[in-house]
């Protein structure tokens, strides 16, 4: 982890000066028309997961969650360096966060993270999924519960099989689902276990990812 993120450029760009306020909590009719975006990665991730996430705007209209497979003791580094090197805020998430458009929450070491109805973060200290804690599977099943097909699914190189059939669930309702493509991928575990489900309606590389990404939010 740390020699990946030691080969990639920084790019410091300028914040906003303004805080955003916490916002409030929403019933679930009305958040049905909110969106979010999540994302799954592991081996090969925080390089790719910069790219993308230093594409995003400061003001980007929706909140984002990610879960990224990584050694104990090394996220508190990479979320700094992270939100060094991006417009977007970048934090690690804790328990009974409210979800707010324009930041990104990484899920904390050796728990579950989950969004509610409330649209805030819950962190559990359930059994690891196949090993895994947090899971990648765990995140996606519950934006799918909670926003249905207001999500932007996105599932980055990784060892494995973590959230390939969470996104596949996701596609069927109707949601947008993306990999990275293999020819970008440290592992395509993955991102390969997705498509084999089709459960990808995009595979991208991660510049055209970011692209999207973007272009989306511009949509919006």
């Amino acid at each position: 982890t740390v020699r990946a993120l030691s080969e990639v450029r920084l790019v410091t760009r300028r914040r906003h000066e303004e805080t955003r306020s916490a916002s409030v909590k929403r019933s679930r009719v009305l958040h049905r028309n909110r969106r979010i975006l999540a994302i799954g990665t592991s081996t090969g991730g925080p390089p790719v997961l910069q790219r993308i996430m230093s594409a995003l705007p400061a003001d980007y209209p929706w909140p984002v969650v990610v879960v990224q497979h990584i050694s104990p003791g090394f996220l508190e580094g990479m979320v700094d360096w992270l939100d060094h090197s991006c417009a977007i805020r970048i934090c690690a998430a804790k328990n009974g966060d409210s979800l707010t458009p324009g930041v990104v929450y990484l899920a904390p070491d050796n728990v579950h993270m989950v969004v509610t109805d409330e649209e805030t973060i819950a962190l559990l200290d359930a059994p690891p999924d196949n090993g895994l804690r947090p899971a990648v599977g765990r995140l996606f099943q519950s934006v799918a519960d909670v926003y249905d097909k207001n999500v932007t699914a996105v599932l980055l190189t990784g060892m494995g099989k973590d959230g390939a059939p969470e996104l596949k669930q996701l596609r069927d309702c109707g949601a947008v689902t993306v990999v990275q493509n293999r020819e970008t991928c440290v592992v395509f575990g993955m991102p390969g276990e997705a498509v084999r489900l089709d459960a990808a309606m995009h595979i991208m590389s991660p510049d055209e990812i970011a692209d999207f990404l973007v272009a989306e939010a511009v949509r919006a």
